[in-house]
């Protein structure tokens, strides 16, 4: 935190328009995933459910959602609408409980469950599984032979307890400011 300060606080707004967006960031580029949520505001304004499950696959695939992602999409949406998932009640779930919930969805997995509760319901005890930047920072800060698996990485993490979400601002923050050296 001497090199580059304290980490920002990266935060997001509860919702069907946040989850989208952290479908899309899934195993890509923060930049290419952030232009592909651009260009679906672009075309839709603000996001909702039922404005998302009116464009076609082909206009999808055009704003950038692979076939996978739009499938996990439409599928959120229709969760959304249906009623099986109702956002704004995971702030009152304990954290595995809204964790459950996100991830009867297909398409969102540990990772995106994470992520949205770190990001957009401010949980302080999560570290994303398998999240690449993690692993690489902590590779490079602990100056480890390898970079750790899920399971290495995990138990690292148990002494950061209950505050894990601190430890991945600060990895998130030093791998980003670190970037072109990885």
């Amino acid at each position: 935190m001497s090199k580059y300060g304290p980490p920002p606080l990266w935060g997001r707004e509860e919702g069907f328009a946040t989850l989208l967006y952290i479908i899309l960031e899934q195993q890509v580029s923060l930049a290419s995933a952030k232009a592909a949520y651009n260009k679906l505001i672009e075309r839709l304004g603000k996001i909702t459910p039922r404005k998302f499950l009116t464009l076609s696959d082909s206009e999808l695939k055009t704003i950038g959602f692979s076939r996978q992602k739009t499938s996990y999409g439409r599928n959120l949406a229709e969760a959304v609408i249906k009623g099986t998932l109702n956002i704004p009640e995971l702030y009152n779930l304990d954290g595995e409980e809204a964790k459950n919930n996100l991830m009867r969805i297909k398409g969102i997995g540990n990772w995106t469950a994470d992520i949205y509760l770190l990001m957009a319901l401010g949980r302080p005890d999560i570290l994303p599984s398998g999240d690449l930047a993690l692993l690489s920072a902590v590779h490079k800060l602990k100056k480890l032979e390898h970079r750790p698996s899920n399971e290495e990485f995990f138990e690292m993490s148990k002494k950061w307890k209950p505050w894990r979400a601190v430890a991945a601002r600060i990895l998130w923050h030093f791998y980003l400011s670190e970037k072109n050296k990885f």
